[in-house]
């Protein structure tokens, strides 16, 4: 089976490199925008009142698939690529939960940026904590993990090692 999508836009941030990206949006406070092409403008109606959106977008300089990768927070093993939130992935999909500033048209202001510049945007969720939050949460190896110095802070945010 083949899946076809539609960009509905694009990601704009400072991040114009890969290696200088935060690798989360929680260790960002970066300001960016969200795109949305004219055509889809009328779909933000309403959304200015979430204080997080989910972005989902298409890592579109991701070099190659593989199964398994070394995460950028635990470089000692690979791991499961479905074990870890790297774009090398056989479908190069990404997810982000950004903070919404404000609608202006078709442009929305987040922060926590966590995305290069330029970045297709496949589609756009509010976040609702009532469905999004989980109690009782189990991280897998990251849990495991005691040394936590892989972690690169600079003044933008953690970025990869």
């Amino acid at each position: 089976m083949e899946v076809s999508l539609k960009v509905i836009g694009i990601i704009r941030s400072p991040f114009k490199e890969k290696d200088r990206t935060p690798i989360q949006g929680v260790y960002s406070d970066t300001p960016g925008t969200a795109e949305v092409y004219p055509e889809y403008a009328e779909g933000l109606v309403d959304l200015e009142g979430f204080s997080h959106v989910y972005l989902i977008y298409y890592f579109d300089r991701a070099e190659g698939a593989s199964l398994k990768q070394k995460p950028f927070l635990d470089g000692s093993k690979e791991r499961g690529i479905f074990a870890t939130r790297h774009f090398n992935r056989p479908n190069p999909i990404g997810l982000s939960i950004v903070g919404l500033k404000a609608v202006r048209g078709n442009v929305l202001d987040i922060s926590s940026v966590d995305v290069l510049d330029g970045t297709p945007l496949l589609d756009i969720k509010p976040y609702v904590a009532e469905f999004d939050r989980r109690e009782g949460v189990r991280c897998g190896w990251y849990d495991a993990l005691d040394d936590h110095s892989a972690r690169v802070h600079t003044p933008e945010g953690l970025r990869r090692p």
